[in-house]
């Protein structure tokens, strides 16, 4: 995990349905803290601040959450994006604690090249993320996985590759591909071309080769 601390200023808020939509227009994002044995916190934040923590801590790494005078350790459960802008209209925070294991999400990062892009074969990439779960000061920013065993067309990588930070479990299926290796589409187009004239040449020559009949 990051050694920087990320911090958020919420404010608790009264708005529920009605209103949202101005309230959302004047620059402020409905959030919800939700805190495991007791009732959730209707909070609300600064749209550019809640923008710039979401960029930095995904839904992997804790945030301090401060509401007046009280300060939650949080990880970022859900976000709500409006479908045309893509901006956030609604988040998620769950309170974790420093001593409890979380389960989330993080990304998954492919690193070093793969023999076989350089041979001018294509890279399919499945996942993106994979689900781990980890105590808080143990979460990592990303797990990475090697693509130096990438050299021909079928190899693919799996979860099982991924190299695994310690006191992190990953719960994703460890058969899970992560990616693999395929042909471009000018690859298999001109392989189809030369399918197509091998079959045509052998069709003329066995036309050529039939005896004549009286």
């Amino acid at each position: 995990m990051s050694d920087n601390n990320i911090t958020l200023e919420l404010v608790e808020r009264k708005q529920l349905r009605k209103g949202l939509n101005k309230f959302r227009k004047e620059g402020q994002v409905p959030a919800v803290i939700h805190n495991p044995g007791k009732d959730s916190i209707i909070v609300s934040g600064d749209y550019l601040e809640i923008v710039k923590v979401y960029k930095k801590a995904g839904k992997h790494h804790p945030i301090e959450v401060k509401l007046g005078d009280q300060t939650y350790l949080t990880i970022i459960k859900d976000v709500d994006f409006e479908t045309r802008k893509h901006t956030i209209r609604h988040i998620v925070f769950g309170a974790i604690k420093q001593d409890e294991k979380v389960e989330t999400e993080v990304p998954v990062v492919i690193v070093g090249d793969a023999p076989a892009q350089k041979a001018g074969l294509l890279l399919i990439k499945q996942i993106d993320h994979v689900k781990i779960e980890a105590l808080p000061r143990d979460l990592p920013d990303e797990v990475t996985v090697s693509a130096e065993s990438l050299v021909e067309i079928g190899d693919k990588i799996t979860v099982a590759d991924i190299i695994v930070p310690n006191g992190v479990t990953i719960l994703t299926s460890s058969e899970h591909p992560i990616a693999s290796i395929e042909e471009t589409p000018a690859q298999e187009s001109a392989e189809a071309e030369e399918e197509a004239t091998a079959e045509a040449t052998e069709a003329g020559e066995a036309s050529d080769e039939t005896p004549a009949t009286d």
